[in-house]
C-alpha cells in the first residue's frame, strides 16, 4: 500500500519558518511529481507548490519567493521550506504523488498555524 508520511508542521509566529517533509513508500519515486496542497478553514484545496520528476518547480502566486519545493529521490522525500510565513498560510498541508490520474496519491496532511 502506497504511504505518504507528512512531517514538520506546527505553530509559529508570523515572519517564521518551517520546514515540511513528506517521505514515500511503495512508489517509483523519482518517476513521480510531487506537491504540496494545502486547505485552509472554509475554502478548496488549492496547489502551494510542486516539482515534477525532472526537477521543473511551481509556485502559487502567494507563496512565490518565501516558499521552496525540493525532492531527494534517494531518500523518497520531498520538502517544503516555508519562510515569512503569514496567518493566511494556516491550513492543513497535504502530500500529493501524482504519475497519472489511476495513480494519484495523498497523504494524510500536517497542520500549520501561523499565529502571534
Amino acid at each position: 500500500q502506497v504511504q505518504l508520511v507528512e512531517s514538520g508542521g506546527g505553530l509559529v509566529q508570523p515572519g517564521g519558518s518551517l520546514r515540511l517533509s513528506c517521505t514515500a513508500s511503495r512508489i517509483t519515486f523519482s518517476n513521480y511529481d510531487m506537491g504540496w496542497y494545502r486547505q485552509a478553514p472554509g475554502k478548496q484545496r488549492e496547489l502551494v507548490a510542486r516539482i515534477t520528476h525532472s526537477a521543473i518547480t511551481n509556485y502559487a502566486d502567494s507563496v512565490k519567493g518565501r516558499f521552496t519545493i525540493s525532492r531527494d529521490n534517494a531518500k523518497n522525500t520531498v520538502s517544503l521550506q516555508m519562510n515569512s510565513l503569514k496567518p493566511e498560510d494556516t491550513a492543513v498541508y497535504y502530500c500529493n504523488a501524482y504519475f497519472s490520474v489511476n495513480w494519484d496519491y495523498w497523504g494524510q496532511g500536517t497542520q500549520v498555524t501561523v499565529s502571534s
